[in-house]
């Protein structure tokens, strides 16, 4: 076989279609594009990230009520999770890091009374819920307010 016996495959290739060149031709008068309006005009394609004539608010998705931006994000704790050190152990916002219950000390950190608790612990955080400082207070622990 040589270079110039080289064909490409039977309907692969196609015959350009030659548009708005008379109406013998099948494509002539509107040229393929239809009838009147912006986009059968020359030159008349909207950008693609036109959205409308609408205002701007009228676009911006709607979200009831409002955000804060000053609120406090806590690290939140639950009792139920407290049961892994050991009675008499003082549990700092540290500890709470190394046992891998906070991500991080950058947030404060709130102790929550879901769960129960059945060891005295001395417990420092943040903040306290009232049915958390209840129940360590009721196991004979501490509660310290950092």
């Amino acid at each position: 076989m040589k270079q110039n016996e080289l064909r490409p495959p039977l309907g692969s290739k196609h015959k350009r279609k030659r548009v708005g060149r008379g109406d013998g031709s099948g494509h002539g008068t509107t040229a393929t594009k239809g009838t009147k309006g912006q986009k059968a005009r020359s030159g008349g394609n909207i950008h693609p990230r036109f959205r409308g004539v609408s205002s701007r608010s009228n676009r911006m998705p709607s979200k009831p009520g409002f955000t804060n931006i000053f609120r406090t994000e806590y690290a939140i704790v639950n009792l139920r999770s407290l049961s892994v050190f050991p009675p008499d152990t003082e549990v700092t916002p540290e500890r709470l890091l190394e046992a891998g219950m906070v991500e991080s000390l950058r947030k404060p950190i709130k102790i929550l009374g879901d769960g129960e608790i059945d060891r005295p612990l001395s417990i420092r955080a943040t903040k306290f819920s009232q049915s958390a400082r209840r129940k360590i207070e009721a196991a004979g622990g501490r509660v310290e307010e950092v």
